[in-house]
């Protein structure tokens, strides 16, 4: 399953995304961390210390990766003309949540027990000259070639506010949690979102977070109406991770507990809808073709997409390759 955390800047959509991961980890579940904001904090929330030597990001090893997605897939003449939208076809590698491959050697390591990979800090060489959705496109194509299955999660930790939706990462997940406090602007937030979201078929719930009392659930059950699914109250195990002390997951109040507990069982109630999955990522290629790929790579990028190929369990008896 395809998570993505999002939520106004400072709602604790990164916390959440945090204990949500370590949660899964703690029970032996597959899981893949990805720190897809802007702000890169998802390392510090795991445990590790911020002076810990730096991880290799994603977006650093972007000719790697596309070289080894392309694998064999006719439609890609070169790794080159791979863009952040490129689909698989037949032929191409098709990762899994949990195995050997380059791109998990170069990019990811287990932090706090989890295995996470980074897209990378916006550096002070970007400013002026890039967006930070050419870091983001790593992630974007590894969800693209991403052959997940039930039991088994990757979770995105996405940048703040509906910016998501920039690019066509918003289509690339299974559920999308909006973390959201009691306040005007953060529902603000997501009343955004959710009119984006409805237009594509987001499988979207609403988490509250930094719930004090009865009143703050109110005003998100106001607000929100049927997308909340629960909430998490102030809490102390997490005032003390924020200030550095990472303690087990035992030790967070019984109340989240639960809560987390009821968000991986809506995730895993949530179908995996491989055609829809497929779809958009044909439809978003073509719209990054024709807006500026054609242009920069001189020919139609449109034909990448491969129409025989459809993403799912049955593209592992297809000429595509798994791992490897």
């Amino acid at each position: 399953m395809k998570v993505a955390f999002v939520g106004k800047g400072g709602s604790g959509k990164t916390t959440l995304a945090a204990l949500f991961v370590r949660h899964l980890a703690g029970q032996g579940r597959p899981a893949l961390a990805i720190d897809a904001d802007i702000n890169q904090h998802l390392t510090v929330a795991f445990g590790c210390d911020a002076d810990a030597p730096r991880m290799r990001p994603l977006a650093e090893h972007m000719p790697a990766i596309k070289d080894y997605l392309r694998g064999a897939n006719p439609r890609i003449v070169s790794a080159d003309r791979m863009i952040k939208t490129t689909p698989p076809g037949r032929g191409s590698r098709l990762l899994r949540v949990v195995e050997d491959n380059p791109i998990y050697a170069a990019c990811v390591r287990e932090v706090g027990g989890v295995r996470l990979a980074v897209t990378g800090e916006f550096a002070a060489e970007d400013l002026g000259v890039a967006c930070y959705h050419s870091k983001v496109g790593a992630v974007e194509l590894l969800l693209n070639h991403m052959l997940d299955g039930p039991g088994e999660y990757v979770v995105v930790d996405m940048t703040a506010g509906a910016d998501s939706f920039a690019s066509g990462l918003f289509t690339r997940f299974d559920r999308t949690v909006l973390v959201c406090e009691p306040t005007v602007r953060s529902v603000g937030v997501y009343r955004q979102y959710a009119g984006y979201a409805r237009d594509y078929g987001v499988a979207l719930s609403v988490v509250g977070n930094k719930v004090e009392d009865a009143s703050d659930v109110e005003f998100l059950r106001e607000h929100v109406g049927g997308d909340l699914l629960t909430w998490f109250s102030r809490s102390g195990y997490v005032r003390r991770a924020e200030r550095g002390t990472v303690g087990p997951l035992a030790e967070l109040e019984s109340a989240n507990q639960a809560a987390l507990a009821q968000l991986v069982e809506a995730v895993d109630d949530t179908p995996q809808d491989w055609a829809a999955f497929t779809r958009w990522a044909h439809e978003f290629h073509r719209r990054n073709a024709a807006a500026w790929a054609n242009e920069r790579a001189g020919t139609d990028l449109t034909d990448q997409i491969d129409p025989e190929f459809r993403m799912g369990p049955q593209a592992v008896s297809e000429p595509a390759v798994v791992g490897g």
